[in-house]
């Protein structure tokens, strides 16, 4: 797996989940206290960790830097999903594997509707968390290519509980 870039990093807690084929994590993390929350994870965690960025719209790693990247609850809150996903396809080598679990827009038309009516107050409350957002329409229309795929609801109001988990690939031609 080599290098793993991960946006959102928060307080670190995939450091214990990587696999020893992790060689590097290139975290990039806009909140302080995350960071220093995280420092003691990357102590005992096994995985170097290096804070490289504030925010995944502008990743200051070069073209095809990367083995794999990881999103955890981030593209719900991240102002442009588009844009990060279109810098971690640039850094991200073709053929790499962006792995991501992500809540978001329930197919269910009565929780949806919900959700529509909630997500204004929930962007308020919830330092800009989105709950209307579609994960897999998101990465699919980034360019990568979904390879596989889970969803369903977790415990809890169904409104927050859609969840998504996946793994797409960049596509071996560069989209420019």
């Amino acid at each position: 797996m080599g290098r793993v870039v991960e946006i959102g990093f928060g307080s670190g807690l995939n450091v214990e989940h990587y696999p020893p084929e992790v060689e590097a994590v290139l975290a990039v993390e806009p909140v302080a206290v995350a960071r220093r929350l995280a420092a003691k994870r990357i102590e005992v965690g096994g995985v170097p960790v290096d804070h490289i960025g504030l925010d995944g719209q502008a990743i200051p790693l070069d073209d095809a830097s990367c083995d794999a990247a990881l999103s955890t609850f981030t593209l719900c809150t991240v102002p442009d999903p588009a844009k990060v996903l279109s810098e971690l396809r640039r850094v991200l080598r073709p053929g790499g594997r962006f792995h991501f679990l992500e809540h978001g827009l329930s197919p269910d038309a009565s929780v949806a509707r919900w959700q529509h009516r909630l997500d204004p107050w929930q962007r308020r409350l919830a330092d800009g968390c989105h709950l209307t957002r579609d994960a897999l329409t998101l990465v699919g229309d980034a360019g990568f290519l979904i390879e596989r795929s889970e969803q369903g609801y977790a415990k809890g109001p169904k409104p927050w509980s859609w969840f998504t988990l996946g793994v797409a690939a960049n596509p071996r031609d560069p989209v420019r």
